[in-house]
């Protein structure tokens, strides 16, 4: 088989030794490491030869916690995110309106609470603007959409809707819906009806933009943890049109939603249980994916003491229907990934998980909890004895969208929110994400955020305690080797090591000697999975 040897760059390898000068590549997997001459020598005079030209190499990055369809159909929505006061959310919607006058919905992503007066949003806000068709934006955290009254006759929402279990309507004094919908009530309500809209063209235009994004920032695996019927059937279309093959390696989480009834739920692990059986050479469903609260902006996550405001949130899987559940996942040999942020859900997290070693008894497995935002000081030292992941986003503690998380707390928690080393020095594996599209989905951002602790959004924000940053190297470690391991993959990828699969990166600039802050204008020139190119920068581009 002929050999490729990729000379004259910086490899780091997310392994020991640490750097390199050159990887040889045969077929689809690293085959030697180390110096120019030495690789050289390795692969004789016929192998073909890229110049790196002196360029950093990085392991691929493995998106740990991403929703592949939903970041497809974000990128084609209205962003909000920087759009921070009302007037600019309504300038906005009115200007993609104007543009589409014969759309028959808006919708928009990315709102954050502390851009709306008194952070409390309004379906009158939006009729101000766009009242002739139903406006639909999803938070920046996508566990709350606000809508106009359009869309709320669209949805059927009226003062005698109940609320679903695990979400809630927002109704004003006269106990009319106000135009928010929150955890459970958006996802049966907003996600339902559009997913009914869509058709499966609008589902697969989706993937194209997913899998064109992350390829063109250095992303070579992602970890869906939202699966569903839809988006699998998009995926394998994807696949088809490509000769049953895809460029970027996928796996995936089977969402598990709380029905109240433990037969139903488990019937849910049944069937990922039946797909984790099939075999896909480009797509693995890995495990269930289980959402136990909420955010806590929005006082949704369930917390062990109340919000500033008084309020607090109980789980939306109590204990007593998550046991079975999760211990029905671990029997059958599925990875188990539970989304809890606050640290009341955390502890019913983990006794879940406690509760599935007792009862299953010894055996291989490496469960997750998702978030993590604010955890209880022996949090981290309970997840190392148990061998579960801690799985973060640095992008979700941004300096920029970090004022309305404080204040929900309003004490001293504010203290010890994304508190990444203590779960690395507890001796727990710290698996690096960006939980798009909640969140940019570009790898090199949410670096920076990591190593700094300073927004990638606005340069003006001072450092959100410093304290709990990582060096740059650990951090681009958690974001490729960890994040492989988070998805028992670290002997197959992760790393640039000889006998491993050829994903790796070559960037444009040099944070390891630069600093870090380059990492907000480096760009991906090349990105390589299984030894083959999926992505070349524009000449122009790469300058």
């Amino acid at each position: 088989m002929n050999l490729t040897v990729h000379a004259n760059g910086r490899v780091f390898t997310a392994d020991e030794p640490a750097w390199a000068q050159a990887v040889v590549v045969e077929g689809e997997r690293i085959s030697f490491v180390g110096s120019d001459a030495d690789a050289a020598a390795f692969a004789g005079p016929d192998a073909a030869v890229v110049d790196l030209e002196g360029r950093v190499v990085v392991p691929g990055f493995i998106d740990a916690h991403t929703h592949l369809v939903m970041m497809g159909e974000a990128l084609g929505k209205v962003g909000l995110t920087d759009a921070r006061t009302l007037p600019e959310i309504q300038d906005r919607l009115r200007a993609a309106r104007d543009a589409e006058p014969d759309a028959p919905r808006l919708l928009g992503r990315g709102w954050l609470f502390d851009s709306v007066p008194g952070g409390t949003p309004t379906a009158a806000m939006l009729d101000a603007v766009v009242a002739d068709v139903p406006v639909y934006l999803d938070a920046n955290d996508y566990h709350s959409a606000w809508v106009n009254s359009a869309a709320l006759r669209e949805l059927g929402i009226d003062r005698d809707t109940p609320d679903p279990l695990g979400g809630r309507i927002g109704r004003d004094a006269r106990g009319e819906p106000d135009g928010m919908l929150y955890e459970t009530a958006a996802q049966q309500h907003v996600w339902s009806l559009l997913a009914e809209v869509a058709t499966d063209a609008d589902r697969d235009a989706a993937v194209e933009r997913t899998i064109a994004a992350y390829l063109a920032t250095g992303v070579t695996g992602v970890v869906d943890m939202a699966f569903d019927e839809l988006g699998l059937a998009a995926f394998d279309r994807a696949a088809e049109r490509r000769g049953d093959t895809l460029p970027i390696r996928v796996l995936a989480h089977w969402f598990i939603a709380n029905t109240g009834e433990d037969a139903q739920n488990l019937a849910q692990v049944a069937r990922a249980v039946e797909l984790a059986g099939e075999r896909r050479p480009w797509l693995k469903i890995a495990g269930i994916k289980l959402v136990l609260d909420g955010v806590i902006d929005a006082c949704t996550a369930a917390m062990r003491h109340p919000y500033a405001d008084g309020s607090n949130a109980e789980p939306i899987w109590p204990l007593e229907r998550l046991r079975p559940v999760v211990a029905a996942a671990d029997a059958a040999g599925l990875q188990v990934a539970l989304h809890a942020i606050g640290d009341l859900a955390s502890d019913v997290a983990l006794d879940a998980l406690e509760h599935a070693h007792a009862v299953n008894g010894d055996r291989p497995r490496r469960h997750r909890i998702e978030h993590l935002e604010y955890a209880a000081p022996a949090t981290a030292a309970r997840m190392a004895a148990l061998g579960v992941t801690a799985s973060m986003q640095p992008v979700h503690a941004d300096p920029a969208i970090w004022a309305n998380w404080a204040a929900m707390l309003g004490d001293e928690r504010t203290d010890r929110g994304f508190a990444w080393p203590e779960f690395r020095e507890a001796g727990a594996l710290l698996a690096f994400s960006t939980d798009a599209p909640t969140a940019p989905h570009e790898a090199l951002p949410n670096l920076y955020i990591a190593a700094t602790r300073r927004s990638a959004l606005d340069s003006s924000y001072p450092a959100n305690h410093p304290e709990y940053a990582v060096p740059l190297a650990d951090a681009v470690a958690h974001a490729t080797r960890d994040a492989a391991a988070s998805c028992l993959e670290e002997h197959e990828r992760g790393r640039i090591a000889p006998g491993l699969a050829a994903d790796f990166a070559v960037l444009d600039r040099d944070p390891f000697i630069e600093g870090a802050e380059v990492l907000l204008e480096a760009r991906v020139v090349r990105t390589v999975v299984a030894g083959h190119p999926v992505y070349e920068a524009a000449a122009a581009s790469v300058g």
